[in-house]
């Protein structure tokens, strides 16, 4: 027995926030699962912010909307402190008020401060250079370096050889034309006292 159809389920609606915390579902608005990579995360910021930018979108207050919502998710998503207290529900509105805005950089711990001791030893002498590109490339194609010297030399040497070979060969050819010119000479010479 068919009985009637139920009517489709409505979207539901976003969940609304509390008072003084942020907009509610960051992933949602940047379009990415709740397990995006930072990545993920970064990629669609910029494609989104791209899209909806006031200086390509100007005079339209949905699309400035749209920006600064993508701005405060990327704000909460892009910084680890502020995603970690997302995650757990626990974020604030002052916690994305103070924080500073994500650099797509990976956090990576300040150098340490150079001690006096090393600073006046770099200023006594030359620094050295930080990588040495020569040492690199004699280590990892040295052979390769050695063969063609080799194969340089060896086709200097044929180019000498040839080169006297011809010298040799030309000589040659003159002194046998010289020979040849005195003995016919020499024939012409006696033919013609008889």
């Amino acid at each position: 027995m068919a009985g009637p159809r139920a009517a489709p389920a409505a979207p539901r609606p976003a969940p609304t926030s509390a008072p003084g915390s942020p907009s509610p579902g960051s992933c949602n608005v940047l379009g990415v699962p709740p397990t995006a990579t930072q990545a993920q995360i970064k990629t669609a910021y910029y494609e989104q912010s791209f899209r909806y930018h006031p200086d390509r979108n100007a005079g339209s207050a949905a699309a400035a909307e749209r920006f600064a919502a993508v701005s405060e998710a990327y704000l909460v998503l892009g910084s680890a402190a502020l995603r970690r207290k997302y995650d757990r529900g626990v974020l604030s509105r002052e916690d994305v008020r103070g924080a500073p805005k994500p650099s797509g950089r990976p956090l990576t711990p300040a150098p340490p401060p150079v001690s006096s001791a090393a600073s006046s030893f770099s200023r006594r002498g030359p620094v050295p250079p930080p990588f040495d590109f020569d040492a690199f490339y004699r280590a990892h194609y040295g052979e390769q370096l050695e063969r063609e010297r080799m194969l340089r030399a060896r086709r200097e040497q044929l180019r000498l050889r040839r080169e006297e070979a011809a010298a040799q060969g030309r000589f040659r050819l003159v002194s046998d034309l010289s020979v040849g010119l005195l003995f016919f000479l020499g024939v012409v010479l006696l033919y013609s006292l008889k």
